[in-house]
């Protein structure tokens, strides 16, 4: 079945589709085919349709070959590091749910009847997923000029209009942070492994630890200097570890 008033959802998309049943599988979610296939569905969600996951998935590539290109083409004379923790806060999930409000998709999600009673509408991750499934939805049917067109519009201009060479100034806890919880692993913690020097002249030496394992050491004249640089120095490690693999 159609989405309600999807003639001005996709004029607020910037893109019209010649295969509308990929927008329309963009926008559900697996709650909707749970309760169809079930027998107790509303009756709106047909049992054969898929759900967005599949076209989430894709959008998520789609995003980051994207974000990169923008990045890359933006800022010519950045590292490689400072272009990989620029992406990473670019398209973190508070950015996607953000665009996601922006173009309200949550007024047009296909849910379950326990994800509506819920307030699903209005979770930022099911917002984020339906962002990454609609990139997923313009890529497949209009290729990938469309999908740049699409993500420079509702998301990659606005954020580097408002941050631009902000985004080089990493703040390296948050970076490390955004590292971690892309990977679904715990925050990092951090320790005060000691102090030196004279009251006037101290120096903090703190650790930073992720599941159990201490990953790096930071120092500087204060705790937050410390944790900084110890923080800046595991994200480091991470993502050297994980380019070789």
């Amino acid at each position: 079945m159609p989405l309600k008033d999807e003639e001005n959802l996709q004029e607020r998309l910037g893109y019209g589709f010649v295969r509308p049943e990929l927008l329309e599988r963009a926008l559900t979610h697996r709650s909707a085919l749970g309760e169809a296939r079930g027998g107790g569905g509303s009756g709106t969600v047909e049992s054969e349709t898929e759900d967005n996951e599949r076209l989430e998935f894709l959008g998520d590539a789609v995003l980051a070959l994207l974000a990169s290109e923008n990045l890359y083409e933006s800022f010519p004379g950045w590292s490689e590091g400072q272009l990989s923790r620029s992406r990473a806060r670019l398209v973190n999930a508070q950015s996607l749910q953000a665009a996601a409000r922006r173009l309200e998709l949550g007024r047009h999600l296909r849910l379950g009847r326990g994800e509506e009673k819920t307030g699903g509408r209005e979770k930022g991750a099911l917002l984020a997923d339906a962002y990454e499934a609609v990139i997923g939805a313009i890529y497949l049917d209009g290729g990938l000029n469309a999908a740049r067109s699409f993500l420079r519009r509702t998301l990659l201009e606005d954020a580097l209009e408002k941050r631009g060479e902000r985004l080089a100034e990493s703040d390296h806890k948050s970076a490390l942070q955004e590292f971690l919880q892309g990977r679904g692993r715990p925050p990092a913690e951090y320790r005060l492994a000691g102090e030196s020097g004279p009251d006037h002249r101290k120096k903090f030496q703190v650790e930073v630890w992720v599941d159990g394992e201490c990953l790096a050491a930071g120092q500087g004249s204060t705790k937050k200097e410390a944790e900084q640089q110890a923080a800046d120095r595991a994200l480091e490690r991470l993502e050297t570890s994980e380019t070789r693999g």
